[in-house]
């Protein structure tokens, strides 16, 4: 009888490789895309800084909003 694919674990190996590195790609490529994302429309800026000044009652100066954008890009690494 005539067998095209016999499974003598070579298959397995194959599978279990193309997946791991599916996976690695697929991160790796899924982080790059959502830290560019970020850097193009970050998720606080200067407006919205200001704004929750104003609805807590008080009137930011520059030197505030710079020291709070400043921190936030210095702790802002993926």
């Amino acid at each position: 009888m005539l067998t095209l694919f016999a499974f003598d674990g070579a298959w397995l190996g194959i599978a279990i490789g193309a997946l791991v590195i599916g996976l690695v790609v697929g991160f790796l490529g899924a982080r790059k895309l959502i830290s560019s994302q970020l850097k193009k429309n970050p998720p606080v800026n200067e407006q919205m800084i200001r704004a929750m000044y104003r609805q807590m009652g008080r009137k930011p100066t520059e030197a505030q909003i710079r020291s709070i954008m400043n921190s936030m890009n210095r702790n802002s690494s993926l």
